[in-house]
């Protein structure tokens, strides 16, 4: 169990590095881009999911869906807070 939460923290971390790499901004700093990142993953296996995409269970499957849901985090915190 504690290895399971060790590797969702890092791919959060690398996930949500990535994200803000890609979305080019000032950054938020490493620990909202962490927590980005993991529920990032969250937003990110749950849109999959509903949408019915299927990656794969394994870490670069989960990375992927993890940056994608933290692009899309960013990208609305940014939409919200510009009004």
């Amino acid at each position: 169990m504690k290895q399971y939460m060790i590797l969702a923290l890092i791919i959060g971390a690398v996930a949500g590095w990535l994200a803000g790499q890609i979305m080019r901004g000032d950054g938020y700093g490493i620990i909202v881009d962490i927590l980005l990142g993991i529920v990032g993953g969250w937003f990110g296996g749950w849109l999959f999911g509903k949408l019915g995409i299927h990656i794969g269970h394994g870490i670069i499957g989960s990375l992927f869906i993890a940056v994608v849901g933290a692009v899309i985090l960013i990208w609305l915190t940014r939409l919200i807070s510009r009004k």
